[in-house]
This record gives structure tokens, C-alpha cells and sequence, in this order.
């Protein structure tokens, strides 16, 4: 009679705890490279939206820098075991990132990797601007700007960032397949801090007093690259094509030391890597990659609605 109301018991626990994994909420982590810079602070937006939208939570946790590889491998087995849902990731170095997001896989959870892609193939979605293009239309706008020739520089992000890699690959591709007149130059890393970005751009400046043009990939190389154009008195006489944008970055277009900015759409990107792995949890089955545009800005463009939801777009969708 005992073991008959012992059965009774476990059948009731297990039938009333697989009631309760069906009624709670799904959890969705979201894993930015970093989340200082305006740009991811944008992406949450998004991941939040949607989060809202489809009637999941979102866990939002990344490091503090681009740079900490190892913590950002931390926050994803710290979601491992916690047993989320599912994991939007955006890869901070592509081949430190692998086996944490094999284990992921493996446990059964399904990953979207986000912005900037890893050197593994089980994940359920790639979500990113197609940031070779991005560097493509970067380098075009930046040879027109210069006349097709002259003597230009790159502010590189870091080591390992696949993002920004193709970016800078797509810019030098153009370079060289479409503009012989002109030649890089110089080629330094920012490490994704804009200290560092400004002292490498003072750096080539000062080696190169006549350069007359500068490409950054990302927004600290960007906000360093600028710093280091007022300091040395170059606003306006190297013409400047920076990447993504902050208050600063957008204040120095309208002043003209940033003479163009390559924008992606960080809000549409946190949405769509939420939107992809609710798909997936729902049955769906999510497309395998996701090509998102850049679009080129210059002063002119400032004012304009679609700009205006780029650079504010919780605000505009609101």
C-alpha cells in the first residue's frame, strides 16, 4: 500500500513539473561582444523587443570589453548550465568561441549567433550585417571623398573579430581591385578602446602628416580615430569615414571632422536573433543566415526619418 502512494506521489510530481516546464515563460539569453558601446546598448533594445513581442524573457549578460574572450566563454557555459532556452551569441574571437557553442548545441540548446560569425557550424542561425559589403561601400565613399588617390590609413578593430575583419578585407579588396591611385598606407589595431585607437591613429598621423584619408571599422576605432584628428589639428584636412555611431561620433559628422559613417541597424539585428530562436523553440524552422545592409551617412543625411530610427531606434519605434 506504501509503494502504491509512493507511485502515486512520483507520477503526481512528474506530471505536475513537466505542467509546470510547459507554462513558464521561455528564457533566451543574449550574449553581446561587450556592452559599453552604443552599439550593443542598441542590440538589447531590440533583444528586448522582442522579448516582449513573442512573450519570452530575455537574459541579457556579456563582458565588459570586446576583448575578454575567456569571460565572454564564462557567460555562455554559465547559460549552459542554467538551462536557458536558447542562446543568441555575438562572437567576440570566432575560434575561442567554438567549443562553448558546440556545448551549447549539444546540451540542446538551440544558438544564434549574431554580428559576427564563429568558426563552427551547429549553430541554428547566422544573423549580421554583411559587413564585407559594408567595407566595400566604405572604401568607395572614402575614394570619392579623396578624388580616387592619395595616401589613406585603416584603424582596425582587433585580432580575431570576424566582423570587423571582413569589413576591413572588403575595404582593402575595393582599394586595390578599383582604385590604383590610391595606397594604404598604414594599418594599425584600436583593441577595441578608444585610448588605444587614438594613440595608433596620432601614431600614423604623425608618421604620415600628409595622409589624406582614414578608414575605423568599428566605433571605438572610430572614437579614437576622432579624438586623434582634433588633437592633432587634422578635422577636415584627412577626410574621415568612420563605422556604427555614438553622440560624439554624431556630433563630429555635423562638425565635419567625421566626413561619413557606415550605420548598421543594431535594433533590427537584437530583434531578429531573439525572433530566430522563438521560430526555432516554436517549431519553425529559422533561415540558416541573414544578411543585414549598411547604409553610408554623411551631414546631409542627419536629419532625415530613416537616419533619424537608425540612430534612435527604441525611441522612433516607440
Amino acid at each position: 500500500m506504501r509503494n502504491r502512494a509512493v507511485a502515486a506521489v512520483l507520477v503526481l510530481a512528474a506530471f505536475t513539473g513537466g505542467a509546470c516546464n510547459r507554462d513558464r515563460r521561455k528564457l533566451i539569453a543574449v550574449i553581446p561582444k561587450a556592452t559599453s558601446h552604443i552599439f550593443w546598448i542598441s542590440v538589447r533594445a531590440g533583444a528586448e523587443a522582442a522579448g516582449k513581442e513573442f512573450n519570452v524573457d530575455v537574459l541579457w549578460n556579456g563582458p565588459a570589453q570586446e576583448t575578454e574572450y575567456d569571460r565572454q566563454i564564462q557567460i555562455v557555459d554559465s547559460m549552459v548550465a542554467r538551462h536557458v532556452d536558447g542562446i543568441a551569441v555575438a562572437v567576440a574571437e570566432r575560434t575561442a568561441l567554438v567549443q562553448p557553442i558546440d556545448r551549447a548545441v549539444d546540451a540542446g540548446i538551440p544558438v544564434t549567433v549574431f554580428d559576427s560569425d564563429v568558426d563552427s557550424k551547429k549553430y541554428t542561425t547566422f544573423l549580421a550585417t554583411n559587413n564585407y559589403e559594408a567595407g566595400q561601400m566604405a572604401a568607395r565613399t572614402l575614394a570619392k571623398l579623396i578624388d580616387g588617390k592619395g595616401r589613406v590609413a585603416i584603424i582596425a578593430h582587433a585580432p580575431g573579430s570576424a566582423s570587423t575583419m571582413d569589413r576591413e578585407r572588403g575595404f582593402e579588396d575595393v582599394m586595390k581591385a578599383e582604385y590604383p591611385g590610391i595606397s594604404i598606407v598604414a594599418r594599425q589595431f584600436g583593441m577595441s578602446d578608444r585610448a588605444k585607437a587614438r594613440a595608433a591613429t596620432e601614431n600614423i598621423l604623425t608618421a604620415n602628416p600628409n595622409l589624406d584619408g582614414l578608414f575605423a571599422s568599428a566605433e571605438p576605432s572610430s572614437l579614437g580615430a576622432a579624438l586623434a584628428l582634433k588633437s592633432l589639428g587634422r578635422a577636415g584636412k584627412t577626410r574621415f569615414v568612420a563605422f556604427d555611431s555614438s553622440d560624439s561620433m554624431i556630433a563630429d559628422l555635423r562638425a565635419g571632422v567625421i566626413d561619413a559613417m557606415v550605420m548598421q541597424d543594431p535594433y533590427h539585428m537584437g530583434f531578429e536573433a531573439v525572433k530566430t530562436l522563438v521560430d526555432k523553440l516554436n517549431g519553425k524552422t529559422p533561415p540558416a543566415r541573414i544578411d543585414l545592409h549598411a547604409k553610408v551617412i554623411t551631414k546631409a543625411d542627419l536629419d532625415t526619418k530613416e537616419v533619424q530610427q537608425l540612430l534612435n531606434p527604441a525611441a522612433a519605434r516607440q
